[in-house]
């Protein structure tokens, strides 16, 4: 029985991914290669005629998608950059100081994994401050609900560090910044590059915050579809919709592609400490 079992599980493995990643992919692929009227009751049947390419640049010039991929970008590379700073920066302290007063900073500081933000009191907060429907409001607001996972990876991370290699560098001459600039950041390659695609992950496919803090004075790529699927030009036209999903995807899963490997490495060095 021990011996089926065994053999059995890849089986199960590979027959759940295709069921609960491939069937939807292939959804997605054949609607968006498909005619309007194909399109208009989506289902799994190979399209009669392929126009995807078509479609791709009908999409991306009707539906602005450059400009949405700009507003993307603005939201996501600086979010990305002051999350890796300053969450490495206090998963660093957190890690090498072990008082009873970094414990309790450690516990608050990871809360914000399981803690939902307050949707409201933040939206309210950003009109005090003249930040809403700013690009910088929207920044501010991923960094400081993101900023628990990026302490959570590191901090374990950092734990399997040696402490011989700072004390080393410290005896030389080199003060706290120098120590972690020269020593501990490129250590942390390989849990940062974990962090970057989970926040990238995060942010370039939320449309929740977006659309309350920043919606309808900067258009992201989902925010954009959501506008240009309600609006007439793609109502009901699913072969459209679908393209435009493919479009906003592919960034994402180049992407992962090409960093999977470093994923999975700083997810094991990290996440179980």
């Amino acid at each position: 029985m021990s011996r089926f079992w065994t053999r059995a599980q890849p089986v199960a493995a590979i027959a759940l991914v295709l069921s609960v990643i491939g069937i939807p992919l292939w959804l997605v692929v054949v609607t968006a290669a498909k005619s309007q009227g194909e399109a208009l009751n989506p289902d799994l049947s190979l399209p009669q005629h392929w126009q995807l390419l078509e479609n791709l640049r009908q999409v991306w010039v009707d539906g602005e998608v450059p400009a949405a991929f700009f507003g993307s970008l603005l939201v996501v590379v600086p979010t990305v950059a002051l999350l890796l700073t300053f969450g490495s920066m206090a998963a660093w302290v957190l890690a090498r100081r072990a008082t009873r007063l970094n414990a309790v900073l450690y516990a608050l500081g990871i809360s914000g994994i399981v803690l939902p933000p307050a949707v409201v009191t933040v939206v309210l907060l950003l009109r005090q401050l003249g930040l809403a429907g700013s690009a910088i409001g929207m920044i501010g607001v991923y960094t400081g609900i993101y900023l628990s996972t990026v302490i959570f990876f590191v901090t374990g991370f950092v734990r399997t560090i040696p402490p011989a290699l700072e004390e080393a560098a410290q005896i030389d001459g080199a003060g706290p910044f120098m120590v972690f600039w020269r020593i501990v950041l490129p250590l942390l390659r390989p849990v940062l590059a974990t962090a970057t695609i989970l926040i990238c992950l995060y942010v370039w496919n939320d449309v929740f915050y977006a659309f309350f803090v920043v919606g309808g004075r900067l258009d992201t790529l989902p925010l954009n579809l959501f506008r240009v699927a309600s609006a007439g030009l793609y109502l009901n036209n699913w072969h459209l919709i679908f393209a435009y999903v493919l479009l906003m995807s592919l960034p994402l899963v180049v992407v992962l592609a090409v960093a999977q490997r470093k994923i999975i490495s700083g997810i094991t060095g990290g996440a179980v400490k």
